[in-house]
């Protein structure tokens, strides 16, 4: 529902736009002259549409037009008028006007314009809102990440809570999510002394990792020319970040299980156990407990590292945090290139809403500064974005489609819904199931089938 003010000399003309309108659930506000539309126009709040007739007895609706547009440069205004001709319609474009309509009026046309020019007044209103918030932040402080999704704040009240202890943490979530920027986040609130270690575990085979977490004496192994201490040892009074976790070959990770289990590291070669003190934080992009089910990660090591779970919410769940964080890269790569790039036109913010961000935020900063690198004005145009961004299409859920394009098959729907049953219930798959009306088991094929048949467009 819109606030819409109608401005028309014609009182039988407004009566009838304004039935019409308020069929439609508009909340529809009348003026006759000029002088008390910029009234209204000045004063309502919220007022999301003008509506004028392009002749107004003595005013001019395109004067009126360069009045509000001058005033309230947010307010999206629709010419009407009945002496349709190009340069009606392009003496309205020039005066500011959002829409230009001819008479006589057909319902469906018109309920169109204003539903745009309602929804780019809001995204507009969002846009500056997080433009003036981004400018507000110092994302040094505070976790270094960017959010206000109510997911994000689910995210930044668990680091808070368990910052502090030597829980060992497993951050679960898609790749470019921000993992590693919740494991340093969790150092931080920690307050130890040591350092931050980063290891990834999908990087190396087994016998290198081993001699990369619990070191190394001389001569253990061929190119072993010194001792050298692990990164356990190094770690120690800090964080060790084991990212990708879920990739440790099997033989590995009854290895890692005991130094968690004793808190001690036995180096290559050496007889002589080391203690340590250091805080363990995991990472995963895939679902443990399925890789557990299918014989793929021990249970014991996976009820080890899971002691506090921190799941992160792909970029495409996380709402107008896409904006947010799209406003905070152009900034850093404007001031970084030297460019004056100062924002987003309002398609740009369209395509930049609509497209999944299968890559997450690691995607979307390589699109900004992709965009400001290629800019030709002061904002980012959809032109300046990749391909793929450009010709999106929403995945959501299209239950309110009207055309054939548009609608999902049943597969895609089952698999989508099925996905956003496991966000609302942060993965608890025996919830899910029974939110789905499906067993457990059938749950877990259903998820298998789906990975299997790896990412589609759609």
């Amino acid at each position: 529902m819109a606030r819409i003010l109608v401005v028309d000399d014609e009182g039988e003309a407004r009566q009838l736009l304004g039935m019409l309108l308020a069929r439609a659930r508009h909340e529809v506000v009348e003026a006759s002259s000029v002088e008390r539309a910029l009234q209204l126009a000045k004063e309502l709040e919220p007022l999301d549409v003008v509506i004028t007739d392009l002749r107004l007895g003595g005013d001019d609706g395109l004067e009126l037009c360069r009045r509000i547009v001058d005033a309230r440069p947010d307010l999206p205004v629709i010419v009407l008028t009945g002496f349709g001709s190009v340069d009606a319609a392009v003496g309205a474009l020039r005066a500011g006007a959002y829409d230009f309509l001819t008479k006589p009026l057909e319902s469906e046309p018109l309920l169109a314009a204003i539903r745009r020019a309602a929804q780019h007044r809001a995204l507009n209103a969002e846009v500056r809102r997080l433009r003036d918030e981004v400018g507000g932040l110092d994302v040094s402080d505070d976790f270094g990440i960017l959010g206000r999704s109510p997911a994000m704040r689910r995210v930044f009240d668990l680091v808070d809570r368990v910052g502090d202890s030597d829980a060992t943490v497993l951050i679960s979530g898609e790749s470019g999510t921000g993992k590693e920027l919740v494991a340093r986040a969790l150092h931080r609130r920690s307050g130890r002394k040591g350092r931050f270690v980063a290891v990834n575990c999908a990087a190396m085979p087994s016998n290198l990792l081993e001699s990369e977490l619990f070191g190394h004496v001389r001569g253990a192994f061929t190119d072993a020319r010194t001792d050298r201490d692990g990164l356990f040892v190094e770690a120690n009074g800090g964080t060790l970040f084991l990212d990708e976790i879920g990739e440790m070959e099997l033989e590995m990770q009854p290895k890692l299980l005991r130094a968690l289990q004793e808190r001690t590291v036995r180096a290559l070669g050496s007889n002589r156990e080391s203690r340590f003190d250091t805080r363990v934080v995991a990472a995963t992009n895939r679902d443990l407990e399925r890789e557990v089910s299918s014989g793929r990660f021990r249970e014991d090591l996976f009820y080890r590292v899971n002691v506090v779970n921190i799941h992160l919410p792909p970029l495409r769940q996380r709402g107008h945090d896409v904006l947010l964080l799209a406003h905070h890269f152009l900034e850093r790569y404007a001031k970084q290139s030297g460019r004056d790039v100062h924002g987003l036109t309002d398609s740009a913010v369209e395509r930049l809403l609509e497209y999944d961000w299968p890559g997450n935020v690691r995607e979307l900063q390589n699109c900004l500064e992709r965009a400001v690198a290629l800019a030709r004005f002061e904002q980012v145009t959809v032109d300046d974005l990749p391909e793929k961004v450009r010709q999106a299409r929403s995945t959501r859920l299209a239950l309110d489609a009207h055309t054939p394009a548009e609608m999902p098959t049943l597969a895609t729907l089952e698999r989508r819904y099925t996905h956003k049953v496991l966000e609302a219930v942060e993965g608890n798959k025996t919830q899910a199931a029974k939110i789905l009306g499906v067993d457990r088991r059938t749950l877990y094929r259903m998820l298998d089938r789906w990975d299997g048949e790896g990412a589609q467009a759609e």
